[in-house]
């Protein structure tokens, strides 16, 4: 016996079928869905239904938009979801469909927040939700052999939520010239803030004409790599997970400078350098060790940590090297 409230099976599937469909329409139409949750991406492909008014037993070519009268407010939009779609949502959480469910097809232009009226405050209760006309007539043909060429045509003069926010990170990049003819891009961020100063500034002072063969980035391990070089130099197996953020070459004193890039942890110390050591044992280069804050105050967290034998650069002073011990100001050590 079925008890109050279950939604039978059959039905079950139906919505799961339409869920599965919206979501595909809504990734088509730009609306990234990379990083939701599956539970989110659920929440938001039924309070997508129901403002098409989609449910099983009426299917896309059927749908509504602003243009047929079809608006709704949140709690309406909770009570379709509960009425249909299966779900069980208290209608006091009506703030969710606003913040959360509907955000991204607001955002990406395919829902109208303020169908109703237009110009209403976001707080505004009157204001209602409704399918965008432009969109609701590219949807319909969803499941025709018409939505792939209409997609097509439809993307083709249309720039999507997707491509703007990939726009923005790519814009938001931050370019480095590692050679006359080479540039590239490192993800936003104050690691990689200093990596760039690092390459752009403490190498032209200090480097002796190095050339950089390694950068990471946090986004992409390996940015930039010229492992051919490196192999020339015995360098240690490029895959190995003990690389430092910044590896450049200095043909001229034959030095190969190991550096780290300090933001919030790793600043090359006893175990560190050793450990860099035993794997640079067969490098027919000489090794210098640089570890890179971006201030004093950074440096000064870190300093007790710094090992012997090794240099630091602070980038607000970027003209000044520290060189913790021995009778060099700038130069390899011999031995461990």
């Amino acid at each position: 016996m079925k008890s109050k409230g279950e939604v039978p099976h059959e039905k079950l599937l139906q919505i799961e079928k339409l869920v599965s469909e919206a979501l595909c329409i809504l990734s088509a139409l730009g609306v990234p869905l990379l990083n939701l949750t599956e539970r989110r991406k659920e929440r938001m492909a039924k309070a997508f239904l129901a403002v098409a008014a989609v449910r099983p037993g009426v299917g896309w070519d059927s749908l509504k938009s602003n243009q047929d009268g079809h608006r709704f407010v949140s709690r309406e939009i909770i009570r379709y979801m509960n009425e249909y779609l299966g779900e069980h949502i208290a209608d006091s959480s009506y703030d969710d469909i606003r913040r959360k469910d509907l955000l991204l097809p607001v955002e990406a232009g395919i829902v109208l927040k303020s169908a109703a009226k237009p110009n209403a405050n976001t707080n505004d209760g009157t204001r209602r939700y409704a399918l965008n006309p432009d969109y609701a007539q590219q949807v319909r043909y969803f499941g025709s052999p018409a939505w792939d060429n209409n997609l097509s045509l439809f993307l083709g003069n249309n720039r999507t939520l997707a491509h703007e926010l990939q726009r923005e990170r790519d814009m938001a990049r931050i370019p480095v010239m590692i050679k006359e003819d080479k540039e590239i891009f490192f993800s936003p961020g104050p690691h990689n803030q200093l990596q760039k100063r690092i390459i752009e500034e403490f190498l032209p002072i200090y480097g002796y004409g190095a050339e950089v063969l390694y950068v990471g980035d946090s986004a992409d391990k390996y940015l930039y790599l010229d492992e051919a070089r490196l192999r020339d130099l015995s360098f240690f197996e490029i895959a190995h997970d003990k690389l430092p953020d910044v590896i450049a070459y200095s043909a001229l004193k034959n030095w190969l400078y190991l550096i780290e890039a300090v933001h919030t942890a790793n600043p090359i110390n006893e175990i560190r350098r050793l450990t860099l050591l035993r794997l640079t044992g067969q490098c027919t280069a000489s090794i210098i060790f640089v570890t890179a804050f971006t201030n004093r105050d950074l440096f000064r967290k870190y300093s007790k940590d710094i090992a012997w034998e090794t240099e630091v650069w602070i980038a607000e002073s970027p003209e000044h090297l520290i060189h913790f011990n021995g009778d060099k100001f700038l130069g390899p050590y011999l031995g461990t």
